[in-house]
């Protein structure tokens, strides 16, 4: 296949062009996105209106969903999707239960008690993209874990179809995942709603979720002062980690799933097997010809990679330091080469776990960092609609005990009303003791 370049044990030195990715931020990006913030701050839903019409095609008399629309959703969804939705959030759910950490108790010297416990953010706001697909698994992955937190207000963007509408399962996930309130909007006019709020869209305090490069630079727009996000992200990924043992086809399979996310996804073959290497675009141009959406699909095979390398200690230095959202182990010894995984969102292993199961119904989150932040982000999960609070407890005993060290830490940094507001407080004690010592 034409479409996809073979390198065939590059040096050391050929590797950071290799992990290149697809995109890179523009001045006329930032800029776009900066005027389509202010606009939303200065107009608030008359913005979100004009915006909806120019990007979006239709008008809208309201921008929340009602909870007729919701109803008439519910009833739409057939019936077997409903079941395979049921399946996912059943899985999603188990796992990020699990996640839940219990309050922490130490006293760490005698009259020093200190604690930690999480506590759920009060608003968050959920951003699913519209476009070829409808994201409803994206719903599942955000709320559900901010319900499991105990997020009291649950929003949800998305943009409409030309009927003014949301799509039926985006609102059937959202309505059995504890999402709280759907607006139509999308694009970056939607995360700017979000984090400044309009007469519509309450404010939140962090936004979660994909989606193009619009709204990825509003979100990090945003996180400037506004709101927190996720984490920063840009188009999605996978690397694919196989031996001469793997199955063509499969490898090929995950390549096209990856190609499906968008012109900008990108897939990477490392592999120390020649044959495999030579096979690959064939037999992804095979399956490929079959797909419907195979046009968009050639413009991301175009930034995807096969690269052949010398041994598996060159593998896992190359997917260490690339760091990808997805990486999938399909070879004989998967378990011991997971065991060497540094650095990436998530980790597929063995020939039958494929990034679909991860994307859907295995459990664990698909909201994933991209763009080698994997080495410094996780994905989304219980822990991100959080925020860990520490308490401290100091009894006259345990001041007196950690007091002077304190004493000498703050006047060693030249701070001395720190240093002072311990010293009143030992001067206080002493006169306390003093004070009981002539009493009795």
């Amino acid at each position: 296949m034409e479409n996809i370049s073979l390198y065939e044990y590059p040096g050391r030195e050929e590797w950071p062009a290799l992990m290149t990715r697809a995109v890179a931020e523009t001045r006329e990006l930032r800029d776009t996105v900066a005027a389509i913030i202010d606009d939303v701050r200065r107009r608030g839903d008359d913005a979100l209106r004009d915006m909806a019409a120019r990007f979006d095609g239709v008008q809208l008399s309201q921008i929340k969903v009602t909870a007729g629309e919701i109803a008439e959703a519910v009833d739409a969804v057939p019936h077997e999707l409903k079941n395979a939705i049921a399946v996912a959030a059943k899985n999603i759910s188990k796992f990020h239960k699990a996640q839940r950490m219990e309050e922490i108790t130490v006293e760490t010297v005698p009259g020093v008690t200190c604690r930690q416990k999480a506590v759920p953010i009060t608003r968050v706001g959920l951003y699913i993209p519209g476009g070829n697909s409808p994201l409803f698994s994206t719903v599942l992955m955000l709320a559900i874990p901010a319900r499991l937190a105990g997020c009291r207000k649950i929003v949800l963007c998305t943009p409409p179809g030309k009927n003014g509408r949301v799509h039926p399962a985006i609102l059937y996930a959202a309505s059995i995942s504890g999402v709280t309130e759907i607006y139509k909007v999308g694009g970056a006019q939607a995360v700017a709603a979000m984090a400044y709020g309009t007469e519509s869209v309450p404010r939140v305090s962090k936004i979660f979720g994909p989606g193009n490069r619009f709204v990825m630079e509003a979100k990090q727009q945003v996180s400037l002062g506004a709101a927190a996000i996720d984490m920063p992200a840009g188009p999605s990924e996978v690397m694919i980690i196989a031996d001469g043992a793997a199955d063509a086809r499969f490898v090929a399979s995950d390549f096209l799933s990856q190609a499906e996310h968008g012109p900008d996804s990108q897939s990477i073959l490392l592999t120390t097997d020649a044959a495999l290497a030579a096979a690959l675009p064939a037999v992804i141009e095979e399956l490929l010809a079959a797909l419907p959406r195979r046009e968009m699909m050639r413009r991301s095979l175009a930034h995807s990679r096969v690269i052949l390398l010398r041994d598996d200690d060159e593998v896992m230095a190359f997917a260490n330091e690339y760091a990808p959202e997805h990486l999938i182990i399909n070879r004989t010894d998967a378990e011991a080469i997971a065991a060497r995984v540094e650095n990436a969102g998530s980790v597929f292993i063995g020939g039958y776990s494929p990034e679909s199961a991860g994307d859907y119904a295995s459990g664990t989150n698909h909201t994933l960092p991209t763009s080698g932040f994997a080495k410094a982000y996780s994905g989304v999960n219980i822990d991100s609609f959080t925020r860990k609070i520490t308490f401290q407890h100091l009894t006259p005993q345990g001041l007196a005990s950690i007091g002077p060290a304190i004493e000498v830490l703050a006047e060693n940094e030249d701070l001395m009303a720190h240093r002072l507001a311990v010293t009143v407080r030992l001067e206080s004690l002493k006169k306390q003791i003093t004070h009981a010592h002539d009493e009795s």
